[in-house]
């Protein structure tokens, strides 16, 4: 099965509820609409969009730089709500967590690395996680000096107990986006990214 392409189907059908009338469910008005919806996006790309201080010479660097820096608080903020109730401590706690779901167990300087921050920061972040029975840590056979960091049934369980909060948070930053946007976004931002961290190695 293509499980991938029947996510990326129900979220279109998501957006097509959102924006079509109730009685228009028949496949060729969402082919139509399909079709429809990515030539506008098409068409918006090619047109430059208006910003504050765009006449007084404001870049576009700056402006993207901006609102780079203003989401990045807005999804913070609705990452807090989303375990206000919860053992975390911090967005970072449950982030490393699903880094680690994701890429399985690694040394502290990989996990760091991987989400991009300072080295102090990010063993405060381990260390928070290893007194709260969330991770621990063991010596890699070929190395004792450098250790391993795993998750631990505990926060396995907290992380599976907090992911429907912490899904509708990150649906919450992204939500005014259509399906073709989101894709769209993805490629721009994994350029971005993938250009930064070629630099920073």
């Amino acid at each position: 099965m293509r499980y991938k392409l029947i996510s990326d189907l129900i979220s279109l059908v998501e957006d097509y509820d959102k924006e079509c009338p109730a009685d228009v469910d028949d496949l060729s008005s969402f082919i139509h609409w399909l079709n429809k919806s990515q030539q506008t996006w098409d068409d918006k790309a090619l047109i430059e969009p208006e910003w504050k201080g765009k006449s007084a010479g404001r870049s576009a660097d700056s402006v993207i730089n901006t609102s780079l820096v203003h989401l990045y608080r807005y999804a913070k903020l609705k990452a807090k709500q989303a375990i206000s109730n919860t053992a975390f401590s911090t967005p970072d706690d449950f982030i490393y967590l699903i880094t680690l779901i994701s890429h399985g167990s690694m040394s502290k300087t990989a996990l760091i690395k991987l989400n991009v921050h300072e080295k102090s920061v990010g063993i405060q972040i381990i260390n928070r996680l290893i007194n709260n029975g969330l991770v621990e840590q063991s010596a890699e056979s070929t190395d004792k000096r450098n250790r391993m960091i795993h998750i631990t049934s505990k926060g396995n369980q907290l992380l599976s107990e907090s992911m429907q909060n912490i899904r509708n948070a990150s649906s919450n930053v992204t939500e005014p986006l259509t399906y073709p946007e989101k894709m769209d976004l993805i490629r721009l931002l994994a350029k971005l990214e993938d250009f930064h961290e070629q630099k920073s190695k």
